[in-house]
């Protein structure tokens, strides 16, 4: 058979130039495939059974370890596969260690947790077989510290693993056995379990502490011969053999860091425990090294002591637990020493179980305005500590303290971070729902306990509107305000009650913000309202501009600001004429005013809401009120133009006086005058108050 001639490759000036080339030609008129053990050519990928690509290179190459058939086409070479990806075993686990967890005490929460699996396992498998559970009933979590051997010992005596087992879930990354054990577990058993396991990745962060890790186990039922032994170092290899072992179990010896030697201290790991497995319900027992050893309860070095509680406080009935009891776990939690104002405790079931334990505090916290400050509930997933600050309300309930257990949250395989999802959702609207009912209540039913919330919050509250639309309707009833009505600054009244006292043909509820409940109560937007008998709110906390403007209505009636356009308040024909009569007669005086004023007013016209003032200022109705902008200044915020409205009220003295002055000057200084007047009583701040003194000291020079 004559050997097949190829022609040759040409000299490619481009990277471009060759791989146009190769899309217009066959590969295999130029390349002798079947010779070739490799072949090189940068720009030509062909889809072989074994290609790899060259690290820090473009070049592609084509091997060919398949002695059986090296007559390949380029049909054949081209067809489609199906290949299984390839681990670097030792990086992975190098990543697993040093990326997947960033907190070492993580390692010894998934030790504990490991534990009280095991420990779960064997009571579940011991309903069937009781023997299991003959040679030691109590069941326990035990940890020992050996300072000078630099050990960290975690012991449990539950179910144990074989040698198969051990090499099957610690050989295994990402082998779950806890996962394997609950798929099987049907009804009441699989709803009831508090295994935790998920991922069976948690075993590997012991290295993040330790530089070798020894497994010890014998699993319950085997004798104390097939006992077995694993041991690594975290490097992608370990060893396994058969060791003697007296109780069943499994004891996880960690080899310490030099620079983690922390962890042999007994009040730090006393601390981790308490932090992350305080409320599990296996005793976690210590002893308390003769060293240190504080005081004479402790007995030192020579008995196990429980350092947990055992118990979760939520995960009991409700008939079960005292008011005191829910005080000092509040009180634990919070370290907050003033009693709470209220709790909620529910036990949520159906397509997601949870349980919440939900205080609201009696007094705000010294940083609930900080930014930077982390607000949020603790979160567990069958009793074992997860994370803190866990962001599973809306901001606009920070203020609230508690607890969420639950089995099924989605978490990362760290366990570190809460994944969003439907569940999440779920939970985080329940949660929502619940307190909004619960203040709810409390506002109706004992009105003295929701206004000492209130004081503490109600700023907090105020947030609610623009953040969750979903529920404005709601939050807006629980919403309360100063008003006309009392006078009193205390925020009393609520929208329900102000609607209730409303004028018959009023189609607005009125309000007014300001920097201060006093600015806001002696403003001369007022005038005409006082006057007719209209109720108006007095906003004055910094978060009212930000509330108004996420509230457009409610129970069908807008809210209106009596600071910005027309009022639209209900007139009689006659004081209509009236008015346009008066608009006719000042039409000279409005023309010399804005002359005088300039560029500093937008505009200039009669008023009809002013009685006893001059003269106000106000905007548009769809402009940005003059308070909010101030405000916006304050922050360092450079504000466009924004001019007023100038408004001034022909029945008073001094209007009166402005349009029968002939002096150009005295109008000059009393058109200023009444204007700065306008914008001091409003709030705002003169750009020249030094013209504003001398303008004012010769104008009572002249009225002597």
């Amino acid at each position: 058979m004559n050997k097949p001639k190829f022609k040759k490759i040409p000299a490619f000036k481009s990277a471009l130039e060759e791989t146009r080339f190769w899309q217009e030609n066959d590969s295999s008129d130029y390349i002798d495939w079947t010779q070739a053990k490799s072949v090189s050519f940068p720009n030509l990928k062909p889809s072989t059974k074994t290609i790899e690509k060259k690290s820090a290179s473009s070049t592609w190459r084509a091997v060919f370890c398949n002695p059986i058939k090296e007559n390949l086409t380029m049909t054949e070479l081209a067809h489609k596969e199906k290949h299984g990806f390839q681990t670097e075993v030792t990086q992975l686990l190098h990543l697993m260690i040093h990326s997947l967890y960033s907190n070492p005490e993580v390692a010894f929460r998934e030790l504990i947790s490991n534990g009280s699996d095991a420990c779960d396992k064997l009571r579940y498998l011991a309903l069937s077989d009781s023997t299991l559970l003959q040679e030691d009933p109590e069941l326990s979590i035990k940890i020992d510290l050996d300072k000078d051997a630099k050990l960290l010992t975690v012991r449990d005596n539950g179910i144990g693993m074989s040698r198969d087992e051990i090499i099957e879930h610690l050989g295994t990354i990402a082998k779950s056995g806890t996962k394997e054990f609950v798929t099987k577990l049907t009804g009441d058993q699989a709803k009831d379990t508090q295994l935790i396991g998920q991922f069976g990745v948690g075993f590997y962060s012991s290295f993040m502490i330790a530089d070798k890790v020894t497994v010890i186990s014998r699993k319950a039922g085997l004798p104390s011969d097939q006992a077995v032994r694993w041991e690594s170092t975290g490097d992608g290899e370990y060893t396994v053999e058969n060791t003697n072992k007296l109780s069943r179990g499994t004891e996880v010896i960690l080899h310490i860091k030099p620079d983690m030697e922390a962890f042999l201290d007994f009040y730090k790991i006393q601390a981790i425990a308490r932090k992350y497995s305080d409320h599990i319900s296996l005793p976690i027992l210590m002893k308390v090294p003769a060293d240190q050893a504080q005081n004479k309860e402790e007995t030192s070095g020579k008995e196990y002591q429980a350092i947990n509680k055992g118990t979760a406080l939520w995960t009991r009935a409700r008939t079960d637990i005292k008011e005191e009891e829910y005080r000092e776990f509040y009180q634990s939690l919070t370290f907050d020493f003033a009693e709470p104002l209220d709790y909620l405790h529910s036990k949520v079931e159906g397509n997601q179980q949870f349980t919440m334990l939900l205080y609201l505090p009696s007094r705000a916290p010294f940083d609930l305005w900080d930014r930077e400050r982390k607000a949020g509930l603790k979160l567990y997933v069958k009793r074992v500590f997860i994370m803190d600050n866990a962001e599973l309300l809306p901001s606009y309930l920070r203020f609230v303290k508690g607890v969420i257990d639950s089995a099924d949250l989605p978490l990362n395989v760290s366990r570190e971070i809460l994944q969003g999802n439907k569940l999440v959702d779920a939970i985080r609207a329940a949660c929502v729902k619940k307190i909004l009912q619960r203040l709810s209540q409390m506002a109706e039913t004992e009105p003295l306990k929701y206004q000492t919330f209130y004081k503490a919050f109600g700023n907090v509250l105020k947030e609610g509107p623009a953040e969750d639309i979903e529920n404005r309707g709601k939050i807006a009833e629980l919403l309360r305000f100063a008003s006309t009505h009392s006078g009193e600054e205390t925020q009393t009244v609520s929208l329900k009650e102000y609607v209730s006292r409303m004028k018959a043909d009023q189609k607005h509820i009125y309000y007014i913000t300001a920097e201060s409940f006093i600015a806001a109560k002696n403003s001369p937007h007022l005038e005409l309202f006082r006057k007719k008998g209209i109720e108006v709110l007095l906003l004055s906390d910094r978060v009212d501009e930000w509330l108004m403007a996420y509230l457009p209505e409610y129970e069908k009636k807008s809210f209106q600001s009596i600071t910005k356009g027309e009022l639209d308040i209900e007139e009689t024909e006659v004081d209509k004429e009236a008015q346009q009569a008066k608009e006719k007669d000042f039409e000279t005086v409005l023309t010399q005013i804005k002359t005088v004023l300039g560029d500093k007013v937008e505009s200039v016209r009669l008023t009809h809401r002013l009685t006893d003032s001059p003269a106000c200022v106000v905007v548009d109705k769809d402009a940005m009120s003059m308070h909010l902008q101030r405000m916006i200044q304050m922050t360092g915020q450079a504000m466009p133009g924004a001019k007023p409205i100038f408004e001034i009220n022909p029945e008073h003295a001094l209007v009166q006086r402005l349009k029968t002055e002939s002096d150009d000057e005295v109008f000059g200084d009393l058109t200023q005058l009444l204007f700065e007047q306008a914008l001091l009583a409003d709030g705002g701040h003169l750009e020249d108050p030094a013209s504003f003194v001398k303008r004012m000291n010769r104008f009572l020079i002249k009225a002597r």
